[in-house]
């Protein structure tokens, strides 16, 4: 995991995934972000003990950028920024990459 920065950027859109297991998390992150500029940062609460792998695991996938924990008060919170080149993922899964059709 990356040591947290304070310095990472605030956020443009916060995604509270409190008392989410992943899978939901994920879910809300796609939907929440679905529409947003590349570039926009994203921060993840996410209480999930897997979040710290998972996040930064599907950002990989997706292309979008990992910037890591972010300082918080209470609960545990990581940042992402959004990529122009993310690749797309399934509206129902979003761990898994749209295939493309060939």
């Amino acid at each position: 995991m990356n040591p947290i920065d304070p310095d990472t950027p605030a956020p443009n859109i916060t995604v509270d995934g409190t008392g989410l297991l992943c899978v939901t998390l994920l879910l809300r992150l796609r939907n929440e972000i679905d529409g947003a500029e590349p570039g926009t940062v994203v921060h993840v609460v996410a209480t999930d003990p897997a979040a710290p792998l998972d996040l930064p695991a599907w950002c990989h996938m997706t292309g979008h950028h990992y910037l890591g924990p972010v300082a918080a008060d209470e609960r545990p919170v990581f940042a992402v920024r959004l990529a122009a080149d993310a690749r797309p993922t399934r509206t129902a899964a979003p761990w898994h990459p749209v295939r493309e059709k060939g």
